[in-house]
């Protein structure tokens, strides 16, 4: 995939204001043409990606801009109450057409909300919106009338057939209260029971099929939603714990008793694994999660991935919910010295139903190059939004920091490197100082006192003492110098491996 931005004359250009920023998001993929390729085949067929590369090199990235070219999530995943065995609650999966049908339903529950004056007076004044003194309409939580000054009393009369509403009433589900007034109206040559209730400054109105409807809703089981439909596509589950990556059951001190506590179904959480349903689950430095590498096997084999309470001590430890989907594509990335502890399992899923990106370092030293460099230096300064642009002197100096570090760090002759988040360290250290002298760009001062002070500490050490050894010689006391350790500090080589 090429970028339509590569062939701007930035010599003619003042500053990296002018410089365009790709809507594409891989197209701000600086450098990794191969990587940013094979993540779009793998976004469109639905396949998993292991990205290996040092770090700053784009991984996160092109992860992160693979979730807009997946569609966006059509099911919404639901933990239903199990009456007959709480500890065993049900998933219910929602499609889209299902959550729109459900919210027209319930909104053919609510009634017909009106004014208190459009109901009978004995009925307002009941409910508490009419003062049966002086007939002046108030809030309900008034509790004497703010025209007349005298307590609002409350006729409970309903005349000779009360306790016959009062019967149909319960047969519907409601009762006659200070919240609720049950009474019937003529339909016709009908008649049928009204329900009148509060409802904040109005009164809502419920006829027998809005009631019928509602007694039906409240048979439903009850459900708690625990991945909305509406949901970020992209998960980042980098150095999640065991209970954030797979799921857990809220401790509840009562046990899930239904009077005291809290039922289990109230108490599921979902993990990583079941919010990146449909969706791309990030997980960089995947070796880092050791054994809960297998787990993310059995997520990816399975397509489902059981929720239950991890903590043995907990309530939650008896509850679990059986066949939670996890429909994801996994991006795993590592650097090249861990990949041998990548579980041998999953690294071959990974390829079976997928691919393996080798991210490279550094980058010829084109001219078109160059311009990509420049439009990752213009993205760096849009992104952070508190330093400003940078003229086009200034972005040389990065050009040519990024060729210094190419051939001493990448061991790359006429290149440029992709250890890119480092440089924009270096940009952003170089946006400060000009923030601090007040000015609205950076200048070439600005890049070299930046170079100056934003060097790796062992780039200092090294400059300073020579080598590792004699720096922390220098600041051992005289009993630190008999420990075994400080010995251990000599043998460092100097690209930091032990020898």
């Amino acid at each position: 995939m090429g970028s339509p931005y590569v062939n701007f004359d930035y010599e003619n250009f003042q500053d990296t204001s002018y410089v365009p920023i790709p809507q594409n998001p891989l197209d701000r993929v600086i450098g990794q043409d191969e990587a940013v390729k094979m993540a779009l085949i793998a976004a469109k067929q639905r396949r998993h990606l292991l990205l290996v590369g040092p770090p700053g090199v784009g991984k996160s990235m092109i992860a992160q801009a693979m979730s807009f070219y997946i569609p966006r999530p059509q099911q919404e995943i639901r933990v239903v109450h199990n009456p007959q065995y709480p500890e065993r609650p049900f998933v219910e999966i929602k499609s889209l057409a299902e959550i729109i049908e459900e919210k027209k339903e319930m909104s053919s529950v609510e009634g017909e909300v009106v004014d208190p004056r459009q109901v009978p007076s004995s009925v307002a004044e009941r409910l508490g919106y009419r003062c049966p003194r002086c007939g002046f309409y108030s809030l309900p939580s008034d509790v004497t009338c703010p025209n007349c000054g005298q307590p609002k009393v409350t006729i409970s009369a309903q005349g000779p057939f009360g306790d016959v509403f009062n019967v149909i009433g319960a047969a519907f589900g409601v009762q006659n209260s200070q919240e609720r007034v049950t009474s019937t109206r003529r339909v016709g040559d009908r008649e049928e029971v009204i329900v009148y209730e509060r409802y904040g400054d109005k009164i809502r109105i419920l006829d027998e099929k809005t009631l019928e409807r509602r007694r039906k809703l409240d048979k439903r089981s009850p459900s708690k939603v625990i991945v909305p439909i509406d949901r970020n596509p992209f998960v980042l589950a980098t150095g999640a714990s065991e209970t954030e990556l797979l799921g857990d059951v809220r401790h509840d001190p009562y046990g899930g008793h239904p009077q005291l506590g809290t039922l289990p179904y109230e108490r599921v959480i979902a993990g990583a694994v079941h919010e990146a349903h449909e969706g791309v689950l990030f997980i960089d430095e995947i070796t880092h999660l050791g054994n809960l590498q297998r787990f993310i096997l059995t997520a990816m084999q399975e397509r489902h991935f059981p929720i239950t309470g991890r903590n043995p001590q907990s309530a939650g430890a008896s509850v679990r919910v059986d066949k939670v989907p996890t429909d994801f594509i996994l991006v795993a990335a590592c650097n090249i010295q861990d990949l041998q502890y990548i579980l041998s399992p999953l690294r071959s899923r990974i390829v079976g139903s997928g691919y393996e990106i080798l991210m490279e370092v550094a980058m010829p030293d084109t001219p078109a190059n160059r311009v990509k460099y420049i439009q990752f230096i213009a993205q760096e300064i849009n992104s952070d939004g508190k330093i400003p642009h940078m003229t086009m002197d200034a972005c040389k100096l990065i050009i040519e920091e990024g060729r210094r570090r190419a051939k001493e760090i990448d061991r790359k002759d006429n290149a440029l490197t992709l250890r890119l988040r480092e440089l924009g360290g270096l940009i952003r250290a170089a946006g400060d100082i000009a923030v601090s002298k007040e000015k609205n760009l950076i200048e070439p001062e600005d890049v070299k006192e930046a170079l100056s002070v934003y060097r790796p500490v062992e780039e200092k050490i090294k400059k300073y003492y020579g080598n590792m050894g004699a720096a922390v010689s220098s600041e051992s006391t005289i009993a630190q110098r008999g420990e075994e350790y400080y010995f251990s500090y000599h043998n460092y080589r100097e690209d930091r491996s032990y020898q």
